[in-house]
Order: structure tokens, then sequence, then C-alpha cells
């Protein structure tokens, strides 16, 4: 899917992007049609996959961005002996040439579907194109990226969950760099502590608003992940959520720490079956207790929780 946000940011740092999309597949291919990445003239964001066919891909981009070329372009690889890969499949890539003026110019045509041609003798928009984007309009299901009559529509992306971090140490800078760059996840991270916050990268939301407010501000449906500098802080913070709707509620400790907790959350009435809606410990302790570890444990249980249903086109709304 189209992913705003990415691109937006991108484009805050760099005049001009290329953003490539894998828009058909076949066969064994490392990533599946809709997978993009964005490149720029020293950098890049995401993956198609990487490898060879990624080096190739990486410099016809570049070479789009040194000739000033504005047309998208249109190339087919087959993953076999002339990439040096062992796929044994075949993608299609569609190169696109993006700035802030035409960033500002794009909407949706469909509800929430970005549909333009990709080819210079695309003619006009296929019929039985059409009659897809409309019928996938409004759905709770995203449009599946479609190259047609050489038109090219996509889904843009809407289902983004907040999680919210408590506490800007260690363990909270490990996840908000390792959940980031997750599509479908928002990172916030709230930390009265200034100096904490300035230390994450720039792309990273945060707050330094006080946690207790961050949490009643905090949308329904949305994760949240405790790990502050103060148990009290933490304990104030699960009450708070108990009287509210979330998707997942990850508090960071021991399971001695958990059981104290219980006990004095039930002092403050709250009852067994609502508190047993936090977890703790977070993530996987066979991973081990390194930052990074507890990271990678709490982006597994995260990625397993259903998205959001959101309406399509809140980007422009």
């Amino acid at each position: 899917m189209l992913d705003l946000e990415a691109l937006s940011w991108a484009l805050e740092a760099h005049p001009v992007v290329v953003r490539v999309v894998l828009v058909d597949v076949r066969g064994s291919t490392p990533r599946g049609a809709g997978t993009a990445m964005l490149i720029w003239d020293d950098g890049a964001s995401g993956t198609i996959g990487g490898g060879r066919l990624e080096w190739e891909v990486t410099t016809a981009a570049r070479d789009m961005l040194v000739t000033g070329a504005p047309e998208p372009a249109l190339r087919t690889f087959a993953l076999g002996p002339a990439l040096n890969q062992c796929c044994g499949g075949a993608v299609t890539v569609v190169l696109e040439r993006w700035d802030a003026a035409r960033f500002r110019e794009m909407s949706p045509d469909y509800s929430g579907i970005h549909v333009r041609p990709v080819t210079a003798n695309a003619g006009d928009m296929p019929r039985i194109l059409r009659r897809k984007c409309e019928a996938w309009a409004g759905r709770d299901a995203p449009l599946p990226t479609t190259l047609q009559g050489g038109w090219l529509a996509e889904a843009i992306w809407r289902n983004r969950r907040p999680v919210y971090i408590y506490g800007a140490g260690h363990v909270g800078h490990a996840l908000a760099r390792v959940l980031h760059p997750m599509p479908d996840l928002e990172v916030i991270v709230s930390d009265a502590r200034v100096t904490e916050l300035a230390k994450l990268p720039d792309q990273i939301s945060v707050t330094a608003s006080p946690p207790a407010q961050a949490v009643m501000q905090a949308p329904d449906g949305a994760a949240h992940l405790i790990m502050t500098h103060d148990h009290d802080l933490d304990l104030a913070l699960c009450h708070g959520l108990l009287g509210r709707s979330f998707a997942y509620a990850g508090l960071i400790g021991s399971a001695t720490k958990w059981a104290r907790f219980r006990s004095r959350l039930a002092a403050l009435g709250h009852a067994d079956a609502d508190i047993s809606r936090i977890t703790c410990p977070i993530g996987d302790p066979a991973l081990g207790k390194h930052p990074q570890a507890i990271a990678v444990g709490v982006a597994a249980q995260l990625l397993k929780i259903k998205a959001p249903k959101r309406a399509m086109g809140d980007e422009f709304a």
C-alpha cells in the first residue's frame, strides 16, 4: 500500500525521492506485490527483498534522480542466473519520481485508492480497473496492488495502530527503534525527561507531556507499553489504563513486580479479570533481558494483534 507518512517524512529530508513498488510477482519471490521502498541520492528506507534485485532497482532509481526523468519506469526482472539469484520467480517493478509539489497535488481517487498511469502509452484508464476500484472503495480490506493497461492502483495505508511507549530509557529506546519501521504501527514515546527524548531519531514521534496525561489522550484501540523509571508511575499508568479501552497493555518487570502490582491494583478497586488485561512480563523471556531482545519479543506480540479499522482517506481529512 501507499504509505503517505513515510513518503512525507522522506520528502521533508530530501528534495526528490524515487518510490519503488512491486506491482506483479510470479513464482517464488522474496516479497509480495505491493511491497515498496523509498530511494534518494545517498540512502533508502524499506526493502523489496534485498540481493541483486534490490541493487539493480536502486541503481535504476538513482539514475532517475541524476537524469531528472519525470516519467515512471516499468521494469521486469527474472530472479534467476542473470541476477545471480535462485528464487526462480519474476517481479515487475514501477519506479516513480516524487517531489514535494507532486505530493501536495495528489488526492485519493476512490475513497483511499490512488490510481495513475505508469507507462507512456497507457491511454485511458481501463474500464475493468475502474470497476474494480469502485467495488473496493470503502471496504475494510485494502485493494490489492493492481497493474492493468499501464495504470497502477494502490490502496493508501490507513490501518496504523498507535503504540505508546511510556519511558525513554534503554528499553524504551530499543522498542521505539524496532517498532518504528513497521508500517502498520505509529510509535509515540512519552517521557517528561526531555533530554532522554532528544536522543531518539527525529522521525519517531515524542511527547514531553506527563505520561499519565498521554494515557488519557490516547485513542481507543491503541497499544501501551509501560516502562518508566518510577514504579509508582508505572502503577499509576496501569491504574489509568484499566479504566480505558485498549488493544494491548504491557508492563515491563519481573513476576515479583507483577504480583505486587496485581495486589495494589486490586486494592484500587480493579477486578482480577480486568487486571489480567495487562501483560507482564512483556516480550519473550526465552530471548533474554537485553533491551533489543525485549524489543524483538514485544514486536512479535504486537504484530499478532489485528489492525484497527479506520475510514479510508483519513490522511486527507
